[in-house]
C-alpha cells in the first residue's frame, strides 16, 4: 500500500473543496484532494447548479420565441422535448468540467481518485476500485457536499419516480408532473417544466412558498408559477407515492389523490457523510448527516474542518466556495478569514429571484423605523426594450440614518441586479445610505436604474 504525506487533504472536488485547496496550494501548502467522482465538480456541476441553470436559460429562450409577437410573424411557436433541452446543459457540464480539472493541475494540487476513510485524526485510506492508498496530513477538510434526502417509503427504483438529481436522466417529456417540495430546487423545476407545456402540480408541506423569502417577493413567486399553468397545494403531507407503467399516484394525508406521468421528489437534503469512518475520528453527524462547525469551520476534532453543503446552512455553491477558502485561510492564518454569513439568495425560477439583508417582516418583528423604496420593472426603458417587463426592486432602508437595510429584486437578471445592493450594504458607517443611488449617474437605459428609481421613490415616502 503505497503512503504519501501531505500538509492539506481535502475530501470532495466540489466548490468548498476546490476554494480550499486552491487556497491552500498557493500558501505553499502541499495539498491532495480526493474525488469519489469521475470527475470534479462535485453535485454543483453534475446534477444541481450548472444543471439547472443551463436548463432553465434554454427553457427561458423557448419562451421568449413562442410570446415574441416579432417571431410569430415569421414562423409558428416552436417546442422542444425535455432531453432536447437538456444537451445543451451538457455541453455547459463538459467546459466546466474541463475548466476545473485545468485548474488542479495548474496549481499542483495532486487530485486523487477514490473513495475517502479516516484511520485516524492524520491518516485517510483512499479506496479505489484496484488499489488503495493512504494519506498522512496535518489537517483535513470535509467537503464532500450533499445529496437528496430520499424517504424510505418511496420507491424511486421505479422508473416513473424521481429525485433532484435523477431527473436529469429524464428520457421524455411527460405531460403532467407532481413535485414534492416547494424549497428553492422544487420551485427552480417547477418553472423550468411549466415553461416546456408540462402541467405541474406543486406540493407544499409548507404554509407558503419560500417562507424565508420577502412576503411580497414570495408573493409575486406564487402568482406567476400560477399565471404559468402550476398548480400549488400548500400544507400538504403525503401518505403513500404508487408507481405503476402508466403514471404515479399521490396519496396525501388530507385525503386528496394525484395521478401524474412522474413525480419528483423534492424535499430535503442529507449530508455525505457515510463511509468516511467518522467514527474513527470521534465525530458524529446529525440525522440529516451534516457536521457541525464552530465559526472557523473546525469540527469537534482539532485539525478537521468541514465545509459547504455537508455543514447544512446555506448549502448554496456561492456560499460553498468561499467557505472552503475561509477553512483553509484559518489553517495558513491569512488576512482573509471569514465566517460566510452575508449570503445573497440567488433563486432561477421564471422569473429569477434575489436579495440580501433583512425583510420587511423581519423589521417589523424588531420595531427597526424602515421605509420601502420601489422601482417596476415594468416601468424601465430597459426592460421594455427587453421586453422582460415582469418584476420589481425594493429597497429597505432606515428612515433617520438611511441606511440600507436589505435589497429584494423579482424578475430578469435579479441575481445580477442585487450584487449593486449589497456593494453598498457592507460599506462601513454613512457609506452605507440611500443617498448613494439617489446621487449616482446610472447609464441609460439600464436594469441597474432600477436602484435610482427605488432610491427616489423611497425618498419621496419621508416627511
Amino acid at each position: 500500500m503505497a503512503e504519501h504525506h501531505y500538509d492539506v487533504v481535502v475530501i470532495g472536488a466540489g466548490p468548498s473543496g476546490e476554494g480550499a485547496a486552491m487556497n491552500a496550494t498557493k500558501h505553499g501548502k502541499r495539498v491532495a484532494i480526493i474525488e469519489d467522482k469521475p470527475t470534479v465538480g462535485g453535485n454543483c456541476t453534475h446534477w444541481g447548479t450548472i444543471p439547472s441553470k443551463a436548463l432553465r436559460h434554454s427553457v427561458k429562450q423557448i419562451i421568449t420565441f413562442n410570446t415574441n409577437q416579432m417571431f410569430r410573424d415569421i414562423g409558428e411557436p416552436r417546442w422542444f422535448s425535455f432531453p432536447r433541452v437538456l444537451q445543451n446543459a451538457q455541453k455547459v457540464i463538459g467546459k466546466q468540467v474541463k475548466l476545473r480539472t485545468q485548474f488542479y493541475s495548474r496549481n499542483r494540487v495532486d487530485l486523487i481518485n477514490g473513495r475517502a476513510f479516516f484511520i485516524d485524526q492524520n491518516r485517510i485510506e483512499v479506496r479505489g476500485s484496484k488499489s488503495s492508498e493512504t494519506l498522512h496530513f496535518k489537517q483535513a477538510i470535509i467537503a464532500t457536499g450533499s445529496r437528496p434526502y430520499l424517504p424510505p417509503d418511496v420507491d424511486f427504483r421505479h422508473h416513473r419516480i424521481y429525485n433532484s438529481d435523477t431527473i436529469l436522466n429524464l428520457s421524455h417529456t411527460p405531460r403532467t408532473l407532481i413535485i414534492y417540495g416547494a424549497g428553492v430546487i422544487g420551485s427552480e423545476y417547477a418553472s423550468i417544466f411549466a415553461g416546456l407545456g408540462v402541467k405541474v402540480d406543486l406540493i407544499n408541506p409548507g404554509s407558503r412558498l419560500l417562507s424565508f423569502l420577502d412576503d411580497e417577493i414570495s408573493d409575486a413567486l406564487s402568482y406567476h408559477l400560477r399565471n404559468n399553468g402550476v398548480l400549488v397545494r400548500h400544507n400538504e403531507q403525503y401518505e403513500t407515492v404508487v408507481g405503476d407503467d402508466h403514471g404515479v399516484v399521490l396519496s396525501l394525508q388530507s385525503g386528496k389523490k394525484i395521478r401524474a406521468d412522474a413525480f419528483l421528489w423534492c424535499n430535503g437534503r442529507s449530508g455525505n457523510t457515510e463511509k468516511l469512518g467518522l467514527e474513527n475520528i470521534g465525530l458524529v453527524p446529525n440525522g440529516r448527516g451534516q457536521l457541525a462547525v464552530d465559526e472557523h469551520y473546525r469540527t469537534e476534532v482539532e485539525n478537521i474542518y468541514a465545509a459547504g453543503d455537508v455543514i447544512g446552512w446555506p448549502s448554496l455553491a456561492s456560499a460553498a466556495y468561499d467557505q472552503g477558502r475561509s477553512a483553509s485561510s484559518d489553517i495558513v492564518d491569512d488576512e482573509y478569514f471569514r465566517f460566510v454569513s452575508d449570503v445573497p439568495t440567488g433563486i432561477y425560477t421564471i422569473p429569477e429571484i434575489s436579495s440580501v439583508g433583512k425583510t420587511e417582516r423581519e423589521l417589523t418583528e424588531a420595531k427597526v423605523p424602515y421605509e420601502v423604496g420601489q422601482a417596476f420593472f415594468k416601468d424601465l426603458a430597459r426592460a421594455q426594450i427587453t421586453g422582460e417587463a415582469v418584476g420589481m426592486l425594493k429597497i429597505l432602508f432606515h428612515r433617520e440614518t438611511r441606511e440600507i437595510l436589505g435589497i429584494h429584486c423579482f424578475g430578469d437578471q435579479a441575481a445580477e441586479i442585487v450584487h449593486i445592493g449589497q456593494a453598498i450594504m457592507n460599506q462601513e458607517g454613512e457609506a452605507n445610505s440611500l443617498n448613494y443611488f439617489i446621487n449616482t449617474t446610472f447609464n441609460y437605459p439600464t436594469m441597474a436604474e432600477a436602484y435610482r428609481v427605488a432610491a427616489l421613490n423611497g425618498l419621496n415616502r419621508i416627511f
